[in-house]
């Protein structure tokens, strides 16, 4: 049977910036609140970060008049290569769920490496994965623009 600690994601995208464009972009509360999307019918309405280890931040996605909040706190944050932080979600319930980014320079911009483990099914695993790809996605639209 699998367990939680057994169920990861990775999903590498390319981003149309520099690689300090890309790893500020997830320190901005005003840019989380454009790219945080893991579908076009989310909105956020509220964004904070605390952009320092130890530091909380906060995301709240509203899908129709549902607010579903999602936190966590910075692990590591080593500009402009990685930053690694928990993951509290109402989607993905299980203590010390991380998510880690890696940032390296490449010639169409930033390839970026999301590494999101622990979940409590692979239903969550796979949701998140398409949540993920949609945010990146987004990242990519917004930071291109």
């Amino acid at each position: 049977m699998t367990t939680d600690t057994d169920l990861k994601l990775e999903i590498t995208r390319t981003i149309a910036a520099s690689p300090e464009a890309v790893f500020d972009a997830w320190l901005n509360p005003e840019m989380l609140a454009q790219f945080m999307t893991p579908m076009p019918d989310v909105i956020i309405p509220e964004a904070t970060a605390d952009a320092r280890e130890g530091g909380r931040f906060k995301v709240v996605m509203r899908v129709g008049d549902q607010d579903l909040p999602h936190a966590g706190t910075y692990k590591t944050i080593k500009r402009p290569d990685e930053l690694a932080f928990t993951w509290e979600s109402p989607m993905s319930p299980v203590e010390d769920s991380t998510v880690t980014l890696k940032f390296a320079s490449v010639p169409d911009g930033t390839e970026v490496t999301l590494r999101h483990v622990r979940f409590p099914s692979e239903e969550s695993r796979d949701n998140h994965e398409k949540g993920w790809g949609g945010i990146l996605e987004a990242l990519n639209r917004v930071l291109s623009a």
